[in-house]
């Protein structure tokens, strides 16, 4: 029998406000434990929370960029459950009345595309931490991030494989870094995926017992802990067991799923609304006020550098992958790079001396109208590709300019033909056997004399009158 699997995830995203979600405090990642708290968030008695209205609008953004439908009113609830970092004892989320339902995102694996429909997204505070490490037989709580505000989203169980789940994932991390309301690092826990699975024979209609996978912070382990999962339940069912509902834990290190807790029922959670907070009412001039502020989305752009810059949809899609990096090719297109040339540069040496020092592109000291600069030079044959990179690497580390640089290390591309041609007879006068051999038919000998003649001019004899001289002299 072949079965196929059913998953839907649920993403956490952590909002990029300054406050959190009902108080004050400060959002700030990597702080002294227990130093941004105060009556509110440690759900001291008799406080009342406040509404944090930009992590409102922050919702409203995300749903209008995955095609939602906004709720023209929705309200907080009491999600109760006892856990050591939930300080009140119970979860403020939205539960009957999220702020959006009904929405899409498009994700393609291997050439196909597919729409995954979205539930819902609402809104609700994080948890603190519980810490196990370094604490002896005693475990401590750090509630700095009770009361941060978390953005889940809730997709329809439209996935079918593990490699859609991870592309899934990747489009909207690449969507909420896009809309500016969370920074998507994963490692930090700033977006968080859980995923709820289950498989059943291929054509049946029904759903199969579901198990809910977390502690996935990549993309990578995404797609690995959904394939042993998958892997695990149809062994399970080929064997003649069943599967039990249960939350699952993924382990990275030995590559499994392990039980971690039969799976509660939202019944279990005894959801009823917030009385400390008012209902949030929408109207139709707040919600165009915030789709006015939407820049253009990952797949818009992606068409829009195929058909203006002409680009190879591969380049646009690594090239649109984050918006830092697509604004920075603009800028550099603009500054007078040719659409191609620009995106090889960044997709190669910029982007390898990036992931080398472990950087974003907004913290590279090389700017884009420099990158302009350096590919002028190239075009005016001042300098040759190869010299130009070694130019570039100085660029990168110094923030300099190409014409600069070029200037002051003497790099300037000989591009004199007597000169160049007293280079290229003091090589060819070394290698009587060589020229005897390429005479002979050996024609990739060329590329050797090439390589001795930029050797000896420390590589800026002119390519072009370089190879034509090395033609006419051989063929005598």
């Amino acid at each position: 029998m072949n079965y196929e699997a059913v998953i839907g995830l649920e993403i956490h995203a952590q909002l990029l406000t300054e406050s959190k979600m009902f108080c004050g405090c400060s959002t700030k990642f990597g702080s002294e434990p227990n130093s941004q708290t105060c009556p509110v968030c440690i759900g001291m008695p008799g406080v009342l929370p406040v509404t944090n209205k930009k992590a409102i609008e922050y919702v409203i953004k995300t749903g209008l960029a995955v095609n939602c439908d906004i709720a023209p009113y929705s309200r907080f609830a009491r999600k109760n459950y006892f856990y050591p970092d939930l300080p009140k004892g119970y979860q403020v989320s939205q539960y009957e009345l999220p702020l959006c339902g009904r929405g899409f995102v498009e994700i393609t694996v291997n050439g196909e595309t597919r729409r995954i429909g979205l539930t819902r997204i609402h809104l609700e505070e994080d948890a603190g931490k519980n810490i196990h490490e370094g604490a002896g037989n005693h475990s401590f709580v750090d509630l700095n991030r009770a009361g941060t505000p978390l953005m889940e989203i809730v997709s329809e169980p439209d996935i079918r494989t593990p490699q859609e789940a991870a592309e899934f994932v990747k489009k909207l991390r690449a969507i909420v870094r896009y809309l500016g309301v969370c920074d998507g690092n994963m490692e930090q826990g700033s977006l968080r995926c859980d995923a709820n699975v289950s498989v059943r024979p291929v054509g049946q209609k029904e759903f199969g017992t579901k198990t809910e996978i977390k502690n996935m912070n990549s993309f990578r382990y995404v797609e690995k802990a959904l394939d042993y999962e998958i892997r695990r339940q149809i062994k399970v069912l080929k064997e003649g067991g069943r599967i039990i509902q249960e939350t699952r834990l993924w382990d990275s290190n030995r590559g499994t799923t392990e039980s971690m807790r039969s799976k509660e029922e939202a019944h279990d959670y005894r959801y009823f609304p917030e009385p400390d907070l008012v209902p949030v009412e929408t109207d139709d001039k707040w919600i165009e006020q915030i789709r006015s502020q939407i820049v253009e989305l990952p797949d818009a752009r992606q068409r829009r550098f195929i058909s203006q810059y002409g680009l190879p949809v591969q380049d646009a899609d690594l090239l649109t992958s984050e918006r830092s990096i697509a604004e920075w090719f603009e800028e550099a297109v603009k500054a007078g790079g040719e659409p191609k040339t620009v995106g090889n540069w960044m997709m190669g040496e910029l982007m390898r001396l990036l992931n080398e020092e472990k950087r974003q592109i907004e913290e590279s000291a090389l700017k884009p109208a420099q990158l302009a600069g350096l590919l002028k030079l190239i075009e005016k044959n001042v300098i040759s590709g190869k010299i130009a990179k070694t130019v570039f690497e100085e660029m990168y580390k110094t923030g300099g300019d190409a014409e600069t640089i070029v200037k002051e290390k003497g790099l300037v591309q000989v591009s004199d033909e007597s000169e160049i041609e007293k280079a290229v007879d003091e090589v060819l006068a070394k290698s009587p056997g060589e020229i005897e051999r390429f005479r002979a038919g050996d024609e990739k000998l060329l590329g050797f004399f090439v390589g001795q003649v930029m050797k000896s001019t420390k590589g800026k004899a002119n390519p072009k009158v370089l190879n034509e001289l090395l033609k006419k002299k051989l063929s005598i």
